[in-house]
């Protein structure tokens, strides 16, 4: 048996998880360990290649990413996301010493490869992020915009608004009166 560590594009969301866990079991790969954007799996190299597995996974909207670079790119989407969308502590963090922290790399060469790489800098991919997660605590009305600018990390509701603004284009109470309208996936931010 072969166990490899495999970079998943588009697995972007916990449901995601599931989906790519089931696809690689009825397929005779173990899956080892799974998170968003990567899984550790092994196979029999005789039934199964890195091919077989790359075309299983482009069936389903997935695409298995062999170049180094990019697999860092699609590691740091996947950590951005899992802090903003899925944190208890996103306002309480830096993004940029979550980062360098969980890569073990100097931000300066994070940010200057997902530039590079992007065509977006890191810095805009976050805020992207960050304000499609207030849409979304926006849209639930269960809290208020302080407690959404305090959750997000924004230093008052002030930026939260102005921010929110600039990159939907809408104020907030303009967003309020039809939130569907204005709502992205999380795979299809970028400018």
């Amino acid at each position: 048996m072969d166990s490899q560590k495999l970079i998943i594009k588009n697995m972007s969301h916990h449901c995601c998880l599931k989906l790519v866990k089931k696809l690689f079991e009825e397929n005779e790969i173990t899956v080892d360990d799974i998170g968003l954007g990567e899984a550790t799996v092994s196979y029999d190299p005789e039934k199964v290649s890195l091919n077989i597995i790359s075309g299983l996974l482009e069936k389903e909207g997935f695409e298995l990413i062999r170049n180094k670079d990019k697999q860092l790119i699609e590691q740091i989407k996947s950590a951005v996301i899992d802090l903003v969308h899925h944190s208890t502590f996103n306002g309480m963090v830096r993004n940029s010493d979550y980062l360098v922290e969980k890569f073990n790399l100097s931000y300066q060469y994070i940010s200057s490869l997902f530039s590079k790489e992007e065509n977006i800098t890191l810095e805009k991919y976050i805020i992207l992020q960050k304000i499609e997660k207030a849409k979304e605590l926006i849209h639930y009305e269960e809290l208020t915009l302080s407690e959404i600018a305090f959750i997000m990390g924004y230093s008052s509701v002030q930026y939260l608004s102005t921010q929110f603004k600039t990159v939907t284009g809408v104020s907030v109470s303009e967003y309020k009166k039809s939130p569907g309208k204005y709502r992205q996936s999380q795979n299809g931010l970028q400018e």
